[in-house]
């Protein structure tokens, strides 16, 4: 049996503050202390280039490559490692992934918003991108297929990958199969703040890039937020930490497949988070003990009872409140395992992805259904959306008016920056008012 008993929280009976406490997520790590450290991350790598990183993965990943840039034979070998299954998953994964990205294309948009005033918007993609695949307690090659695929269909001219190499100085074969099957052909064995400041300054080495994806720990997730703020720098991609699932669930539901789910979830990290908000007493009861013995079964199970600490069932009176939590809670998976489900998507306000009726398991979303697994976490979906093709490129707007527009709407302008006190801004329309004033056939 799990050693981790989940309570059952009454959400009628729950003051405000209880609410709350209910809803929190983990505590992460110490931010001062961790801000301090990656800071100084940082500062070695800009300072000292490929000769810190050497230092650094030696310190942290306990492996010394001999390059930190997988050689063509390293790409040779991975590729006999894989099975034709592992192969034939890969790559129905990523068909998925590129079908669902690729129908994510825009056009360009061009509106007269005034007679004689054309705007315009087009999209040009990011010059240089650097991917981050995770590898700390799992190799995840799903998220090279995640953020390689829509980085090629943008057509980002440099797109390189950092993953943190193996003990022995390699980086994981299905990483690297993954990579190369969505058209990276540069891929760094570097993980943590090391490689978020490598591919944000530059090294001998590592190039420069223009923005950063990928999910990671909390180190990472401080050393993107630190490198966008540093002059010179890379953008971020979004907030992606510890993952989490909740789970909706009434009496229709299985608590087979609910616990499945939740810990499906709970896997992947100590404080990762799962929450099932259900409005059957059995079903919360039945979840309870099908957790605790699908739990005994599980090759992670130190990692899914350490992560079952922070966990949650709530129950609640109708699907309205269970909504209402989830809403509140803002997960980045959100599993509704409900009669009709779809009925039910439009209360949905807050949430990362949705996984509809029973037969939708969230790892589907994690590999291969084709919709992206880089997600909002901590209540970042209250403002915020998963990874998506958009974020690959640059929307450029454009302005053209004619002398007949100018003469319209002109005069606003001048309106406007005379109620600003910004006299140069006038100035700049006045003196055209005037030279047509002058000569009207200009």
């Amino acid at each position: 049996m799990s050693a981790v008993h989940i309570p059952i929280l009454e959400w009628q009976q729950l003051n405000a503050l209880e609410r709350s406490a209910a809803l929190e997520r983990p505590l992460a790590e110490e931010s001062v202390h961790l801000r301090e450290s990656v800071s100084r991350i940082i500062a070695a790598v800009r300072a000292e280039g490929d000769t810190a990183l050497a230092r650094l993965t030696l310190e942290l990943d306990g492996a010394s490559p001999e390059s930190p840039e997988v050689s063509a034979d390293e790409f040779k070998r991975a590729l006999t490692v894989l099975t034709p299954t592992q192969h034939a998953a890969l790559e129905r994964a990523i068909a998925n992934v590129r079908r669902f990205h690729e129908a994510q294309r825009t056009s360009s948009l061009t509106v007269e918003t005034s007679p004689g005033v054309r705007c315009e918007r087009f999209e040009v993609p990011i010059e240089s991108v650097g991917l981050y695949v995770p590898a700390g307690t799992a190799p995840l090659p799903s998220t090279a297929v995640m953020l390689a695929v829509p980085a090629q269909i943008a057509g980002c001219p440099t797109r390189i990958v950092c993953t943190p190499p193996r003990r022995d100085g390699s980086a994981d074969p299905a990483v690297l199969v993954a990579a190369r099957l969505c058209g990276i052909e540069r891929v760094f064995k570097i993980g943590g703040a090391q490689a978020v400041a490598a591919m944000a300054f530059g090294t001998q080495t590592v190039p420069k890039v223009d923005k950063i994806f990928g999910p990671g720990n909390a180190w990472v997730t401080a050393a993107k937020d630190l490198v966008a703020s540093l002059a010179g720098g890379a953008a971020r991609d979004l907030p992606a930490g510890p993952s989490e699932v909740l789970v909706i669930a009434d009496e229709d539901a299985r608590a087979d497949f609910v616990a499945a789910d939740l810990l499906a979830q709970a896997e992947h990290s100590i404080d990762a988070q799962v929450l099932l908000v259900t409005t059957s007493h059995g079903l919360a009861r039945a979840t309870q003990l099908e957790i605790a013995q699908q739990c005994r079964r599980l090759s992670r199970r130190s990692i899914i009872e350490a992560a079952l600490r922070s966990a949650r069932i709530i129950r609640v009176e109708d699907l309205e409140a269970a909504f209402a939590v989830s809403n509140a809670y803002a997960p980045e998976h959100l599993i509704i395992s409900v009669a009709n489900a779809r009925s039910w998507l439009a209360r949905v306000r807050n949430a990362g992805s949705v996984f509809l009726g029973n037969w939708t398991p969230e790892p589907l979303g994690d590999y291969c259904s084709g919709t992206n697994h880089v997600l909002p976490t901590g209540g970042h979906a209250r403002a915020l959306s998963g990874l998506a093709l958009a974020d690959f490129s640059k929307r450029i707007t454009v302005q053209e008016l004619t002398t007949a527009g100018l003469q319209d709407l002109g005069p606003v302008a001048e309106t406007l920056a005379h109620l600003e006190t910004l006299d140069a801004h006038a100035n700049a329309v006045a003196v055209r008012l005037k030279s047509l004033a002058a000569d009207p056939r200009q």
